[in-house]
């Protein structure tokens, strides 16, 4: 298992849609240096910062860079459109990927369970030749049984589960439940803490973000779950920090639970 930084634990840093912008938003290869600079050898590059959108000299810039620096690149895609899946797949390549994670719906596509498995499944082949392994994310609109029953419908090894320690709770299922259910095909972690605490007007609760190992996901127990069912997967450090009133206040806040959460998680994840 290796420790690794997603673009999603700088989301803020990386600009929010319909959000006040950062002087200077975070790119994908200022993301590969922070990564280097907190000594990590592994980052995955998700939709917040698509690859699809860079130019090719961007796209070789950034590849030269995380070659110099010794970065592992992961890709992190939306959507599974048949074309879709074909140029993020060239990406892979291009960046010698082994890992594809994917979040199968956009705002315009909602591709039932057997509509993703159909899919999916044409793209074995070129996965299968490439060497790369497609991660699909336990997002809120599914249950974890119903990503289960779509990695089994798929039937290949080179497709399994990206597991999120918190989109289940959107589909009313927390953590253990997920494990339990998907943990023996769980290829890819993004391990992000959170805290659920009663909102104030006291009707209802708030689910917020945490830095790792400080909120109340159990971070040993995961990781032993994961050993237990045999999975030896890379965890991708994400999270989900409220924001300030002022965007340099909501980035200076990430950017430190970024730094705290790496140094809490090398306790228990040493590479």
């Amino acid at each position: 298992m290796k420790l690794g930084l997603g673009s999603y634990a700088c989301f803020w840093s990386g600009g929010v849609p319909g959000w006040p912008q950062p002087e200077h938003r975070m790119t994908a290869l200022d993301l590969v240096e922070r990564a280097a600079s907190l000594g990590l050898k592994l980052v995955q590059i998700a939709d917040n910062m698509p690859l699809d959108a860079l130019e090719d000299a961007d796209l070789n810039a950034l590849r030269l860079r995380a070659i110099e620096l010794g970065i592992e690149i992961e890709i992190g895609a939306r959507g599974i459109e048949p074309s879709m899946l074909d140029r993020q797949i060239e990406l892979c390549r291009y960046f010698h990927a082994k890992l594809l994670r994917v979040v199968v719906d956009t705002a315009a596509h909602h591709p039932s369970p057997e509509e993703v498995a159909a899919i999916v499944r044409q793209a074995v082949p070129a996965l299968e030749s490439a060497g790369i392994t497609l991660a699909i994310e336990n997002h809120d609109r599914f249950s974890a049984a119903t990503f289960a029953g779509i990695v089994q419908r798929i039937g290949s090894t080179s497709v399994g589960i990206c597991l999120d320690t918190v989109n289940s709770f959107g589909s009313l299922e927390g953590p253990r439940v997920v494990l339990d259910t998907l943990a023996p095909v769980v290829v890819n972690l993004h391990l992000k803490d959170f805290t659920i605490r009663r909102a104030t007007h006291m009707m209802g609760f708030v689910i917020e973000g945490a830095p790792a190992c400080e909120g109340a996901l159990d971070v040993p127990w995961l990781l032993a779950q994961l050993r237990n069912a045999g999975r030896d997967v890379n965890a991708i450090l994400e999270l989900w920090p409220p924001p300030e009133e002022r965007i340099e206040d909501t980035v200076a806040k990430e950017n430190e639970w970024v730094a705290r959460s790496i140094r809490n998680l090398r306790a228990l994840i040493p590479n």
